[in-house]
């Protein structure tokens, strides 16, 4: 199994700790995504030209996170970081579909700060996107007594998110008033995939 890797990318680290905690060895391919000068290898395989764009062992390309994470879990066994339908299922996608939108405004924010040239800025598209952050956070900080001691693809998306802010927004504050939220999120920065998977 190989994918196409960006080491700051938070969908690809996703699949990184997911594969991990799977135990599953996943080779890494270089790769320059970039949401304007499109890396045409990439493209060749995915139309979108994003990552993680990923190989399975019979040549099969998937993509994006979401369909990789759920095929990682099918090939180890099935229903480990995917819980099987009912109550617990429904709650691991939800908080996968709120990170990967807090991940979506956060990339959609930097690209605009460092994409886009500067006369052709628009702030209010910036203002815009770190609301949905900070609602997304709100509704994080409800949810972290729940988080707690478990490992799944609600857990797994909504770390890689909150990692993905330390990351490109050092300088926002968003354990400011969500100690709950911080606290889970100290503890499950510390899980070996995360660890080895930080950018």
């Amino acid at each position: 199994m190989k994918v196409y890797f960006s080491p700051a990318s938070p969908f690809v680290r996703k699949v990184m700790v997911c594969a991990q905690e799977l135990g599953l060895e996943v080779e890494r391919l270089p790769s320059q995504a970039h949401p304007v000068e499109r890396d045409r290898v990439i493209v060749a395989d995915n139309p979108l030209g994003q990552v993680p764009t990923f190989f399975a062992d019979d040549g099969t390309v998937l993509y994006d996170s979401r369909v990789i994470c759920e095929y990682l879990d099918a090939v180890a066994g099935g229903g480990r970081l995917f819980p099987a339908p009912g109550p617990g299922r429904w709650r691991a996608l939800v908080e996968q579909s709120l990170g990967d939108g807090l991940i979506d405004a956060a990339l959609l924010a930097r690209y605009e700060a460092v994409v886009r040239p500067a006369e052709a800025r628009f702030e209010p598209w910036v203002g815009g996107q770190m609301d949905k952050i900070a609602v997304a956070l709100d509704r994080m900080q409800e949810w972290a007594p729940s988080l707690r001691g478990r490992v799944d693809i609600g857990t797994i998306t909504l770390g890689c998110a909150l990692g993905y802010l330390d990351f490109r927004f050092p300088d926002l504050d968003w354990r400011g008033g969500r100690d709950a939220l911080a606290g889970w999120y100290a503890e499950f920065g510390r899980r070996p995939s995360m660890a080895a998977s930080a950018p």
